[in-house]
């Protein structure tokens, strides 16, 4: 199996479960080795009281991009820490894409950075995700 392939049935198996992500009208549209990107489409119940998207949801965006990405090499991979920077409003009705980076993987400790970008290419977050690798695989595979 290639690790292209890992991925691929790495983000299907998760996706399968990921409610939360399906719920808020996520998709994933980049899938690869340490590596993705989802996009989210800001709706009416997402505005806070300033009519722009509410901080949660693109933390959400970006948190669930960082999940695809750490768990790209099937094994089962949770968040240790995160933080994230808003620089810009996310807007009533745009698309919104947070693209997840490995930025190191050493042992079951990894650091991911996470850019979320408006539809005219503005940065909207910078989010930095620690993950930390459990027991477990995504699908039944014999580890190398």
């Amino acid at each position: 199996m290639t690790p292209q392939e890992r991925a691929e049935r790495s983000a299907a198996a998760m996706w399968s479960k990921d409610v939360a992500a399906q719920a808020a009208g996520m998709e994933l549209t980049r899938i690869a080795p340490g590596l993705a990107a989802m996009t989210m489409s800001v709706r009416d119940d997402m505005l806070n009281g300033h009519a722009i998207c509410h901080g949660g949801y693109i933390f959400t965006l970006a948190d669930t991009a960082f999940a695809y990405a750490c768990n790209s090499h099937n094994n089962l991979v949770v968040a240790q820490e995160n933080t994230i920077t808003f620089l810009a409003p996310g807007k009533k009705g745009e698309m919104l894409t947070a693209s997840a980076e490995e930025i190191s993987l050493t042992g079951r400790s990894g650091v991911y950075d996470v850019l979320v970008t408006g539809e005219d290419g503005r940065k909207v977050a910078l989010f930095r995700g620690l993950s930390r690798q459990i027991k477990g695989q995504h699908f039944e595979e014999e580890e190398a």
